[in-house]
């Protein structure tokens, strides 16, 4: 193995396809030299399978790597036993209360820690504006900027104080894109007076409060390079604006190369190669070991060349190990628990999130003490894409018992994430019998199924709350006379929360 093989992988972070590991799998890290392994819900069923599977990992290298996941909160959890699961972003940041937002990340590093993680993906610090983002909604602290700067540097603070490495991330901003760059590839037309009045302002803050990576995001951004190519093989954005002018010293990570966005550009290989050329010291190929391995031959390949410099290679290089290198220990802070506190705090952030985005009538309390029909989405049918809450998946189960609480016996009827007709004629017809209906929607605004579902039960329901699960944008969709009420999100918690509320 050359110096410069180990040198390439010293920038590559890959992914593994399963929770066990496979002798393939060793000899992809073992040939590539890869330093980083980015952990995803495919690779977790329990805490010591996880610690298996690193130290088996490791073991077999006879080298330290650097360990990553995306643990943002909310909707987006890879691991999802051992830790505690809080409110999506925009909770915390409708919650106004900043020492929230330091105390989860404290609570997260122990927990992280103790699972075997040394870098977080997270937090998001995309800002929110008016032109909806289909793949940054909830993610995000919200529209505020100087919110998102706040409490995304005091989450960064409390990472640090618990040991865990945090990246933030979309940079320059992507909070007003117009597509999924998981999907495809989208345009940002801001300019660069748009971008520092808005986006780039929680960055700038995270910066100075020490964050020690910095990822960047995938949509093309014509008015701050007008080249037009993706922000991720920018030299203009990436190595003059944010290692040059911002003056950011610490390692710059690419999003996952193998993203629609990139793959509708360029092959793997070249992508590779053009997102080091712009300035990133770490590389994400996160999902295939053709495409991982053809991503460390074209490095390999582009310096021995000549056709990149090695002093470049080099810098980045060290740059990553020396965050490899920040702790000596894998896992650290005893066996895999939550925190004690994580549960309390998760539930305060939630309950003070909630936000009434509709009046409604004055009597649905007093109608709730009569016939009740509950509309719950099977959030099951999500498991298999998304971390679950056990507890969420038994749904009639579930809302017996949150609704017990609060002194309602309702009846429940369950529709998919994405309804069927027959589902929502159900739905509608057990409504119009009630005397309260509480429906949990998801996102009317997006599925035409979930539009027609809110169609049909306002339409039908005496008295009707709407619980807003994910985006708060369906409010537009509410008729007069509705109830309508969100906690930013669908977790445990905030579910809790939006029940209590509507019992008292």
């Amino acid at each position: 193995m050359s110096d410069l093989e180990d040198l390439v992988g010293g920038r590559l972070m890959f992914g593994l396809p399963g929770p066990v590991l496979r002798e393939e799998d060793i000899a992809l890290f073992r040939d590539t030299r890869a330093a980083g392994l980015i952990l995803y819900r495919r690779n977790f069923e329990s805490p010591e399978q996880l610690a298996t599977l690193i130290t088996r990992l490791e073991t077999s290298l006879g080298r330290r790597l650097l360990v990553a996941t995306d643990h943002e909160g909310g909707r987006v959890i890879m691991l999802g036993r051992g830790v505690t699961i809080f409110p999506d972003n925009l909770a915390v940041g409708a919650a106004g209360e900043e020492a929230f937002a330091f105390r989860q990340g404290l609570i997260e590093a122990r927990e992280l820690r103790r699972l075997g993680v040394d870098l977080n993906l997270a937090p998001v610090l995309d800002v929110l504006t008016e032109r909806y983002s289909p793949n940054i909604g909830i993610r995000s602290y919200g529209k505020d900027p100087s919110i998102v700067a706040r409490y995304g540097a005091a989450r960064i603070r409390g990472m640090a104080r618990g040991g865990l490495s945090a990246c933030a991330k979309h940079f320059p901003g992507k909070g007003h894109s117009p597509l999924d760059a998981h999907l495809r590839l989208p345009r940002i037309e801001s300019t660069w007076d748009e971008m520092h009045a808005l986006h780039l302002v929680p960055f700038l803050e995270a910066i100075a409060a020490g964050i020690e990576c910095v990822m960047t995001s995938h949509p093309v951004y014509p008015n701050l390079d007008p080249s037009g190519v993706p922000a991720t093989f920018s030299h203009l954005i990436v190595e003059e604006y944010l290692r040059g002018q911002v003056g950011f010293r610490g390692v710059i990570v690419s999003d996952d190369l193998e993203m629609g966005a990139i793959a509708e550009t360029c092959p793997i290989g070249e992508a590779t190669v053009r997102a080091a050329a712009a300035g990133h010291d770490l590389l994400l190929v996160c999902h295939t070991a053709d495409a991982q391995r053809a991503a460390a031959q074209a490095l390999v390949q582009a310096y021995r060349a000549g056709a990149r410099p090695r002093p470049e290679l080099e810098a980045a290089a060290q740059r990553v190990g020396r965050l490899r290198q920040t702790r000596s220990a894998r896992f650290e802070g005893g066996p895999p628990a939550a925190e004690t506190d994580g549960t309390p705090l998760a539930m305060a952030m939630a309950t003070r999130a909630l936000t009434v985005v509709a009046a409604g009538r004055p009597d649905f309390k007093q109608a709730l003490n009569r016939r009740v029909v509950v509309v719950f989405p099977r959030f099951s049918d999500l498991a298999p894409r998304i971390t679950i809450e056990p507890e969420l998946t038994d749904e009639k189960g579930y809302v017996a018992r949150a609704f017990a609480a609060a002194g309602v016996s309702p009846d429940t009827a369950l529709v998919g994430i994405e309804p069927s007709p027959a589902e929502i004629t159900e739905a509608a017809e057990r409504a119009s019998v009630a005397d309260a209906t509480v429906l949990f929607l998801f996102d009317a605004h997006l599925y035409s199924s979930n539009r027609a579902l809110l169609d049909a039960i306002q339409a039908r329901a005496r008295a009707l709350a709407v619980v807003l699960l994910r985006d708060p944008y369906d409010a537009a969709l509410l008729a007069p006379g509705v109830l309508g009420i969100t906690a930013y999100g669908f977790r445990k918690c905030q579910l809790a929360a939006v029940i209590a509320r509507l019992g008292h």
